[in-house]
């Protein structure tokens, strides 16, 4: 999302970036590049977290990773535009690779939050490696979840 209307802000300390109702953040923790991953090489952690309005909906689009270092940006995006008065939010984790129990907070205070409105918010899960974190916590009764962007956009 590299054009007209959109902003994209590297974060590392601040979180906010925004640009006539699209929004665009990365987060990268350069200081976690040290440190080894599974595979013994350097490990970096990074999250994209865009957003865009379709009619009277706004889809929230995450990729990357969503744990403990990345989830304050997801948790800021939504924090956001949910004040901002959008209401009835998508959230896309198609591009999602790997989400922790912080992730899984941020979404249910996002819920909690949008539904104070009088909202609602959706996922969309198609990976069934992430959708079993969902149901093993039981927040496939939770939340409605959706296979593909245009089955929430439809519903």
């Amino acid at each position: 999302m590299n054009g007209p209307g959109a902003c994209r802000v590297a974060c590392r300390a601040g979180l906010v970036g925004a640009s006539r109702g699209t929004h665009a953040l990365v987060r990268r923790a350069p200081w976690l590049n040290g440190l080894l991953g599974a595979s013994g090489k350097r490990a970096v952690v990074d999250v994209q977290v865009t957003s865009h309005d379709v009619g009277d909906r706004t889809v929230v689009s995450v990729s990357g990773e969503i744990d403990v270092y990345t989830a304050a940006v997801l948790r800021e995006q939504l924090g956001t535009l949910i004040e901002d008065g959008h209401h009835d939010v998508v959230v896309d984790l198609t591009d999602v690779r790997f989400m922790d129990s912080t992730g899984l907070g941020v979404l249910v205070g996002a819920l909690k939050k949008v539904r104070g409105f009088g909202g609602r918010l959706q996922l969309v899960i198609d990976s069934e490696r992430l959708l079993k974190v969902f149901r093993i916590t039981a927040l496939t009764q939770v939340f409605t979840i959706h296979e593909t962007l245009d089955d929430a956009l439809a519903g």
